[in-house]
């Protein structure tokens, strides 16, 4: 009897974190990944996507919402919903497992050594995301999908137009989507393309989520150093967004938009199938 009320207690929290989704965040959140899955084509009939689930709140908001896509929407498509334990923590690694299973998303999870192989290296956050990528593209083939779809927000796309610009002398941004280079036939797509962080952690708190804070094993050091290192370029920018915005609330759209609309004819140079092309090439044929 005790367990069939607790089963029912994890089936209407459940229930209620959908519903949350489609009604109170609605517009904010449900509206904008439909948009984003519509605007830029990211599902085709006959997909199957590795959903990647890294334990954060942004992987888990997208395993439910393409939940919520698969039961309502129209297009012909399957979901693997994949995580990968690179040498998790217990701690880490359970919460993952508890959430999955609280939210009722069916994970598939493979094993690997990435945080043992990095753990020695200078940049081995830089190296532990280009390995993660790998092996998820690589099991994601394994498994018969031809996409994987990574969490990445609106303000993770902002923050890398500025960032580009700031310190990259570059205009470029986190595209929607990408062909892959090393794995034929398989491509990256950013469903969250379109929805802001900050309605991602009003969605958590209203659900009384709690999630890990980072895909590593040493959680507790990037946590700690998230608030006493200031220093980070992404941590820079994103302080600065914040900023900004308390000025202009459409600074961070207008940063998005800005790479939507590149009048190419007021560019001095730019860059196209690794081919560099400058204004003078044409300059003297528009007098």
């Amino acid at each position: 009897m005790q367990r069939k009320q607790e089963y029912d207690r994890e089936e209407k929290y459940c229930l209620d974190v959908e519903r949350s989704i489609i009604k109170k965040y609605r517009k904010e959140i449900w509206r904008k990944f439909t948009k984003a899955i519509n605007e830029y084509e990211l599902i085709q009939n006959g997909d199957k996507i590795a959903v990647c689930i890294s334990g954060g709140k942004d992987s888990m908001l997208m395993a439910k919402l393409f939940q919520e896509l698969e039961r309502h929407g129209q297009k012909n498509f399957e979901l693997v919903f994949l995580v990968m334990n690179p040498g998790y923590n217990d701690i880490n690694y359970e919460t993952i497992r508890n959430n999955a299973r609280r939210l009722q998303v069916p994970i598939s999870v493979f094993e690997t050594r990435i945080f043992d192989a990095v753990v020695e290296e200078e940049s081995p956050c830089y190296l532990c995301a280009r390995m993660r990528r790998g092996y998820l593209y690589s099991k994601a083939k394994e498994l018969g999908c031809n996409k994987i779809a990574l969490g990445h927000h609106f303000d993770d796309v902002v923050e890398t137009i500025l960032m580009g610009m700031m310190y990259g002398s570059q205009i470029q941004t986190m595209m929607p989507k990408l062909h892959s280079t090393n794995f034929e036939g398989m491509e990256l797509i950013r469903p969250l393309y379109l929805i802001r962080e900050q309605d991602i952690i009003h969605w958590m708190h209203y659900n009384e989520l709690h999630f890990i804070r980072c895909a590593c094993r040493f959680t507790e050091q990037c946590a700690a150093q998230e608030e006493e290192d200031k220093s980070s370029k992404r941590a820079e920018i994103k302080e600065l967004i914040r900023q900004l915005e308390q000025v202009n609330p459409s600074v961070a759209k207008n940063i998005f938009r800005s790479v939507e609309n590149v009048n190419l004819a007021t560019v001095i140079a730019y860059k196209k199938d690794g081919v560099k092309h400058h204004f003078l090439e044409d300059y003297d044929s528009h007098r």
